[in-house]
């Protein structure tokens, strides 16, 4: 680690503790935005602000180089009640960050204060603090609302802590790292009876049992097998009484691909399954499917350099290249639709602090700080060395 980074973990811990206990959902990240924009002020960073709302990008310029990369952090918590009892747990009910983004948060702002105060490159690095990546696309905003026209980098790169992994440990793949995101919501109309004499009605329920279950053979008889492939049901709301055979059903759920060759396969079999169902059953079936957050796809020389400089920093032993992709979902893919870039995996531990991420138990390692915060610096010296 570096040892000027080392040196401000207590520092960089309660900056994330208090933004562990100030928790903000997404697109109202009203007070973590003021306090990142402070920081960078502070160290001497450009700083703009409005992007997606409260996004936030500090811009740090050394050298006479046209080079430039982003470092993307997200800044949103979740709407979860947490069930922690430390001292730092959220002060709002319902919020918590139980995803980490305090931690990513905290540790790129270690980095762009080293990196201010250094300069030991030669070029430009744009530090992108991004609001509302739970499920609302914040990074797509973003880029909408001018992104990469304010900061026009080469490419862009991204870290995501991961518990399971050892404290520490890197994994840095090309290719895949995370599945794109889709959701759908079906529509069962039937014709509603006395749960007594179901012969007078089309049963909704009936109908939506026989499509939930049909729908299973999609991702097993219709893909090919080597294309990974999920599609989960999640939702299925019918009726208010017990003797009363409601007039309608509604379906809804996610698919996870890695390929939009995937996601069109797998769209178009649904239509197919819910005009049968439609038909055999005497019932009107409605589709709404809806394309969300793109796979996130590493491209392979970044992911290289983000390995070399991950390895120089905590030892070949210590960056995992061997690692299954995962079938989460995030919106740092609408970046790397636009840029070359790499999104890393960063160990969160094993034990404490290695709760699952989404878990009301959850809380952000602050050992690793440093090691983040290291790993940022590292690779914008790396990837912008002076000549």
């Amino acid at each position: 680690m570096i040892p000027a980074i080392l040196s401000s973990q207590p520092r960089l811990a309660a900056l994330r503790r208090d933004i562990h206990a100030h928790p903000e959902t997404a697109f109202e990240e009203q007070r973590t935005s003021d306090i990142v924009a402070d920081f960078l002020a502070a160290a001497g960073i450009e700083v703009h602000r409005g992007l997606a709302g409260t996004g936030v990008v500090g811009v740090l310029r050394a050298g006479s180089s046209d080079k430039a990369i982003g470092l993307r952090a997200d800044m949103d918590a979740l709407p979860i009640m947490e069930q922690n009892i430390f001292p730092h747990r959220s002060r709002f009910d319902g919020r918590m960050h139980a995803c980490g983004h305090d931690g990513h948060t905290a540790m790129l702002l270690g980095a762009a204060e080293y990196l201010a105060a250094t300069r030991n490159f030669d070029g430009t690095v744009a530090f992108i603090f991004q609001p509302a990546e739970e499920g609302e696309g914040g990074a797509r905003v973003m880029i909408e609302q001018g992104l990469f026209d304010l900061c026009p980098v080469q490419a862009v790169f991204g870290m995501h802590n991961w518990p399971g992994l050892p404290a520490g440990q890197f994994a840095i793949m090309p290719g895949p790292m995370m599945a794109s995101a889709d959701q759908f919501d079906i529509t069962v109309r039937g014709h509603g009876a006395h749960a007594a004499m179901p012969h007078q009605g089309a049963d909704p329920l009936v109908a939506g049992s026989a499509l939930l279950q049909a729908l299973q053979t999609i991702p097993s008889r219709t893909l090919d097998p080597l294309d990974a492939a999920v599609l989960s049901v999640t939702r299925f709301h019918a009726g208010d009484a017990y003797n009363v055979i409601p007039d309608h059903a509604v379906l809804g759920g996610t698919v996870r691909a890695f390929r939009p060759e995937v996601q069109d396969q797998v769209e178009a079999a649904m239509e197919r399954i819910c005009n049968g169902i439609a038909t055999g059953y005497g019932v009107q079936v409605n589709l709404e499917y809806r394309r969300g957050y793109p796979a996130t796809i590493n491209t392979a020389a970044e992911a290289e350099a983000c390995r070399s400089v991950a390895a120089a920093l905590v030892g070949d032993e210590m960056v995992r290249g061997d690692l299954r992709p995962s079938m989460g979902a995030e919106d740092f893919s609408y970046m790397l639709q636009l840029k070359p870039g790499c999104y890393v995996w960063l160990g969160n531990g094993l034990g404490e602090g290695g709760c699952m991420l989404h878990n009301p138990h959850y809380d952000f390692n602050d050992e690793v700080l440093p090691i983040g915060a290291s790993y940022w610096a590292r690779l914008a010296e790396h990837l912008l060395a002076r000549q």
